[in-house]
C-alpha cells in the first residue's frame, strides 16, 4: 500500500490516538518498592494508597501524592541545654526509633513529620529531665527513656505514627559539677574505706577476745581435771602408803624388828658411802654419829648370831670386847643419823 493512500486522515488520527494511550498506560503504571506506599490524589483528594509492588492509576485525573517510608526510622535529636530539678545545667543528646503505620495519616495529618518528632522529642525531654533531680537522671536513664516513649507515642497516634524506642546517649554536665561530684565520690569511698576498716578492726578485736576467753576457759578445764588427778593420784598414793605401812607394822608385830632394824642399818649405810661419793662433797667432817653407826652394826651382828651357829655369831661373842646378845624380842635402840654440817 502506498504511503500516500495510507497517511489518511482517519490512520492518522488512529495512531495518535494510541500512540497517546499507550503514553496514558506507562505513566499509569506504578511500580512501589517494597518498604514504601504511595497515596493517591485525585483533584488534589486523597483517593487510596498504593501498597508495594505493581499499581495502577488513572494518569489523566490522578496521580502519586506523597512517597511514605513505612520502615523504622532513626531520628537524631540535636543536643539542648537542660536544667534538672535541683538546677544542675546538663546537656542531652538523645536518638528516637519511630515507625509510620498508617501512610495516610502520616501524610495528611502532619507537615514535616520528622520536624514535628524532632521538636516533640525535645520537648519532652526537657520536661522529663526538669522533673528529675541530677543523681536520679544519671543512674535512672532507663525509667526516662520509657516516660518520654510514653508521652511521645501517645502524641503520634493521630499522625499514624508509632515510636518504638526513645533513648538518651549521653548527659553531661558542666566540668565543675563533674569535679564536685568526684571530689563527693571520692568522699563517700573513703568513708565508705574508714567505716568497713573499723567493722573489721572490731570483728577481729571479738574474734580476738573470743579466742581468749575460750582458750582460758579451756585452760581452766585442763587445770581443773589435772588437779583432780592429782588428787586422785594423792588419794592412791596415800592409800597405797597406808596400806603398806599397815603391813609393815603387822611383820612388825609378828617378830619382823631384828629384819626392820637390819634393813635399817643397811640404807644408812648406804647413804653414808653415797654421801662419801659425791662429786661435790670430798670431805666429811667429825662428829658423826658414829656410835650409832657402830651400834646398827653391832644390832646387824646380834641378828646374825641369833639366825643360827653357823652364822659365826657365837664364835664373835666369845671375845671380851663383844656386847651381851640382846634378848630374844628386844630391839636394839638405833640413833637417827644426825644432819653433816655443810663445809
Amino acid at each position: 500500500m502506498p504511503i500516500d493512500a495510507f497517511l489518511t486522515g482517519t490512520n492518522i488520527a488512529l495512531v495518535v490516538l494510541a500512540v497517546a494511550i499507550g503514553v496514558l498506560v506507562v505513566k499509569g503504571i506504578k511500580i512501589v518498592p517494597q518498604g514504601q506506599e504511595w497515596t493517591v490524589e485525585r483533584f488534589g483528594r486523597y483517593v487510596r494508597t498504593l501498597p508495594p509492588g505493581l499499581g495502577l492509576i488513572n494518569p489523566l485525573f490522578s496521580k502519586v501524592g506523597r512517597r511514605i517510608n513505612m520502615m523504622e526510622n532513626v531520628l537524631d535529636v540535636p543536643e539542648q541545654d537542660v536544667i534538672t530539678r535541683d538546677n544542675a545545667s546538663v546537656t542531652v543528646d538523645a536518638i528516637v526509633f519511630y515507625q509510620v503505620v498508617d501512610a495516610r495519616r502520616a501524610a495528611y495529618e502532619v507537615r514535616e513529620l520528622e520536624r514535628a518528632l524532632t521538636n516533640l522529642a525535645l520537648t519532652n525531654i526537657r520536661s522529663v529531665l526538669g522533673n528529675t533531680d541530677l543523681d536520679e537522671a544519671l543512674s535512672s536513664r532507663e525509667d526516662m527513656n520509657r516516660k518520654i516513649l510514653h508521652t511521645m507515642d501517645e502524641a503520634t497516634d493521630p499522625w499514624g505514627t508509632k515510636i518504638t524506642r526513645v533513648e538518651i546517649k549521653d548527659i553531661s554536665p558542666p566540668q565543675d559539677l563533674l569535679d564536685a561530684m568526684g571530689a563527693q565520690m571520692k568522699a563517700e569511698r573513703e568513708k565508705r574505706a574508714l567505716i568497713l576498716e573499723a567493722q573489721g578492726y572490731r570483728q577481729s578485736q571479738i574474734e580476738r577476745a573470743e579466742g581468749d576467753k575460750q582458750s582460758k576457759i579451756l585452760k581452766a578445764e585442763g587445770d581443773l581435771e589435772a588437779a583432780r588427778r592429782e588428787a586422785e593420784a594423792r588419794e592412791r598414793l596415800a592409800e597405797a602408803e597406808a596400806n603398806a605401812t599397815e603391813s609393815v607394822a603387822k611383820a612388825i608385830n609378828k617378830g619382823g624388828r631384828d629384819a626392820v632394824n637390819y634393813f635399817v642399818a643397811q640404807k644408812y649405810t648406804e647413804a653414808l658411802a653415797e654421801f662419801a661419793r659425791s662429786s661435790n662433797q670430798k670431805t666429811v667432817f667429825l662428829p658423826l654419829e658414829a656410835s650409832s653407826l657402830l651400834g646398827s652394826i653391832g644390832g646387824i651382828r646380834e641378828l646374825l648370831s641369833e639366825l643360827g651357829p653357823d652364822s659365826g655369831g657365837s664364835g664373835a661373842g666369845g671375845s671380851g670386847g663383844a656386847r651381851p646378845a640382846a634378848r630374844r624380842g628386844s630391839a636394839p635402840t638405833i640413833s637417827p643419823p644426825a644432819t653433816p654440817p655443810r663445809s
